[in-house]
Formats: structure tokens, sequence, C-alpha cells
């Protein structure tokens, strides 16, 4: 009997470590990017690819589709305030972060299901609006996808970075 109870307990243990360590498996890790505009704080939850040889930019991201902007599950962007958004005026909240990018300009998507696994069932009529964001190439590629929120002023620019492209956008308060 006790031999029963020890090998059910191991199971557990086995199967509990084994959950634990799922993020450890993910092939992009997951990174949160936070700031603060007039004392509220900003969040944005991302998966990060790396590059590992691949033409990004019109072949893993085809041109002109919507991207989950990251790996995995959609990016996801929390406000505790008011936010104006390259003209955009976004409400406090959660939503998904999409972009479509183009070879000459990028458009940024704010959606309102904010939890949805990549672009799989993106709904255009769950849009809280769409902007365009100013892309810029880099001379040196960026390995792994990175976004920031870097202040200027009294506002943020929303940077996307990876392969030879950069992608930004204001966020300001209204």
């Amino acid at each position: 009997m006790k031999a029963i109870a020890l090998t059910a307990a191991s199971i557990a243990a086995l199967a509990f470590t084994s959950a634990g360590h799922a993020e450890d498996k993910r092939a992009s890790p997951h990174a949160d990017v936070t700031a603060t505009l007039a004392g509220k704080k900003i969040k944005v939850s991302y998966g990060r690819p790396y590059m590992k040889g691949r033409a990004i930019f019109g072949g893993l991201v085809p041109w002109g589709e919507v991207w989950r902007t990251g790996a995995d599950e959609a990016t996801t962007f929390t406000t505790e305030t008011d936010l104006v958004i390259g003209g955009l005026k976004v409400p406090k909240g959660d939503y998904a972060l999409f972009t479509i990018p183009t070879e000459k300009q990028w458009t940024l998507v704010l959606n309102k299901t904010a939890k949805q696994w990549g672009a799989f069932k993106y709904d255009a009529a769950q849009d809280l609006g769409r902007l365009p964001m100013t892309a810029a190439s880099v001379t040196r590629p960026v390995e792994q996808f990175t976004i920031e929120m870097v202040p200027a002023g009294k506002q943020l620019t929303l940077k996307l970075s990876w392969d030879k492209t950069v992608a930004s956008v204001a966020i300001a308060q209204p």
C-alpha cells in the first residue's frame, strides 16, 4: 500500500514539475514591457521570437496581413489611463495589439479581444481602431523581436524592432 502511495506521489510531483517548466520549453521567450505616463502604468506582454537566419518581413511575416506582433499568444496592451496613440483615442483597458506590416508603412491595430491565440481567430469587427506607424530601416539587424516604450517629453514612443525594421508611433494622454 505504501509503495502505491509513494508511486502516486512521485507521479504527481513529476507532473507538477513538468508543468512548471512549460515556459522554459517555448522557442520564443515572453516578456513584459512597462512604462508610466502621468503616473499611470502601461504594459505590453509579448512573445520574443528570434530571426534564426530566416527571412522575416515578406517571409515568415507576410506583407499586408494581420500579424500577432510577436510569438504564440497575441501581444497584449494594457493601460490604466485613457490614451491617444497616433491620433486614436484609447480608453483604459486591455487590448490585443496587432500590426499589418507593408514594405513602406505599418498599421497598428488595437483589438478589443485582448486574450487570443495568435491572429488565427482575429476579428476586425472587434477592432478599437487602426492607425499608421512610421517604419524605418536600420543598418544592423535586430536578431530578437523587441518592443520598447521610450519616453519622449510628455509622451512615449512605442517602438517595434526586428530584422532590419523599426516601426514606431507616439503614445500620449488626451
